[in-house]
């Protein structure tokens, strides 16, 4: 599943500005599958803990817990284009949630550790459906004038998702007394954080059924007039609807379907823009950004910070997050790509090497020194204002723009798929690592952040400004 990107003509592929707010709306409801891909992602931190204590469970098999809704995304994502391409846009949401629906629901009433499992995985395809639908749908409804910022979407509903989950995490850890366990609405806190999911997941449903399927999906499927009537609703009466499926349908009969085939080649069997696309993947990953998201409440509590405590400063740093997304946002177009991603590098080997430096020191009544404890909470919020605002959007942007147009499919299918691989393995390993030395583990991250400098330096070009075309 592919998005038109044709450049704007005169007199078409400009929403006027009474069509502006329904162009939002459709946006903005299709984004709510980015919500519920943050939501889901990091939900599970505020469980963490009373997993382990209920399961009996060592860091192997609660890491595998954690992981595993991880395989499902991998899953989710290597198939959702083909699904919607077969099924439509809409449909496939509307599958992605009633699969939100049912993990929910079955994350939050487990009677077995393996069941729990079983309902991250099915949980986890609807992110990777998620991920793959919401950016492609909104990039095909989208007028060509306005795709950029409203593609910026999923991106910010995927923050503002983390953020939320994190601030109800914290409300009902409160509302239990400060106990994962604790009673709420007669089960443990822990199970009503992972079931509170259902009301977005049916939001996202039901926000599904008030939006046009994609104009691109219907010229797919003979449905012509239809996807005229959905241009004239997002890009006004006034523009000409005729050039545009004609632009559409031109852009698909033209397009070159890529295959794995396609990306073969060269001393070390993919081509050298290949190997940099998935280097990319895996620094964003191996610098360990996902701990902050999955066990931030686990690593605090390990270090003597009091567990509701711990759950409000996993918000905070949500909230940086969103803050460094935004920041991104405005930078990324100005100032370019591969001047971002530095940036971001050098302040994450800061912030990383602080924390390892902060978590060297023996806990002393269970709890670090004052000093370093500061140090150590200062530096992570650091560490994920860093990340936010370069890494964590700069490198979606780079795969969508680096890989020439006969490869761009295939090519951004393996550096997708090797990202989720490296978020399965840092998340699968910090439990053990941490365990064995968590100052150690933090210099692993800080080896691979200083390291991500040199890479983007010799390997990566800039794409700021540069047509699609020009991507050799």
């Amino acid at each position: 599943m592919t998005s038109t990107a044709q450049a704007p003509q005169p007199g078409a592929g400009t929403a006027h500005p009474e069509h502006l707010g329904h162009v939002i709306f459709i946006a903005a409801a299709a984004a709510m599958g980015g919500f519920l891909f943050g939501y889901d992602s990091s939900v599970i931190n505020g469980a963490v803990e009373a997993i382990r204590d209920r399961y009996h469970i060592g860091p192997a098999a609660l890491a595998q817990v954690i992981a595993i809704a991880l395989i499902g995304c991998a899953i989710g994502a290597a198939t959702a284009g083909r699904i919607a391409d077969r099924i439509g846009r809409i449909r496939c949401m509307q599958i992605a949630s009633v699969l939100f629906t049912i993990s929910a629901v079955g994350s939050a009433l487990p009677f077995a550790l393996w069941d729990l499992a079983f309902w991250r995985i099915v949980g986890g395809f609807a992110i990777g459906m998620a991920s793959v639908i919401g950016p492609a749908y909104i990039a095909e409804v989208a007028p060509p004038a306005y795709r950029g910022r409203l593609g910026s979407f999923q991106q910010a509903a995927i923050v503002v998702g983390i953020a939320i989950s994190q601030l109800v995490n914290w409300g009902l850890l409160n509302a239990a007394g400060g106990n994962q366990r604790g009673q709420l609405m007669g089960l443990e806190a822990w199970q009503v954080m992972l079931g509170v999911m259902v009301i977005p997941a049916v939001l996202y449903g039901m926000l599904s059924f008030a939006i046009p399927e994609s104009p691109r999906f219907l010229l797919s499927v003979g449905k012509r007039e239809r996807a005229k009537e959905i241009l004239a609703e997002v890009e006004g009466k006034g523009a000409d609807l005729d050039a545009r499926v004609g632009e559409i349908e031109h852009a698909m009969r033209s397009e070159h379907k890529s295959t794995f085939k396609d990306l073969l080649g060269g001393g070390f069997f993919f081509k050298p823009i290949v190997w940099v696309g998935i280097g990319l993947s895996v620094f964003q990953q191996f610098v360990g950004i996902n701990v902050a998201f999955y066990y931030s409440s686990t690593l605090w509590q390990s270090v003597g910070v009091d567990p509701t405590q711990s759950f409000f400063y996993s918000f905070t740093t949500s909230i940086i997050n969103i803050i460094g997304t935004v920041i991104a946002m405005i930078f990324v177009d100005r100032i370019g790509r591969k001047p971002l991603a530095l940036i971001g590098s050098a302040g994450m080997v800061v912030g990383l090497a602080l924390e390892a430096w902060a978590f060297s020191y023996d806990l002393v009544d269970g709890k670090l020194p004052a000093t370093q404890g500061w140090v150590a909470l200062v530096a992570a919020h650091v560490f994920v204002l860093f990340f936010a605002l370069s890494w964590g959007v700069v490198v979606w942007v780079f795969l969508g723009e680096m890989f020439p147009n006969r490869i761009r499919a295939a090519a951004l299918g393996v550096a997708a798929s090797a990202q989720w691989i490296a978020n399965w393995a840092i998340t699968a390993s910090f439990p053990s690592l941490a365990s064995w030395n968590l100052s150690a583990t933090y210099i692993i991250y800080t080896v691979f952040a200083a390291l991500s400098i040199p890479f983007v330096l010799k390997f990566v070009k800039e794409t700021k400004g540069k047509a699609l075309e020009e991507m050799g």
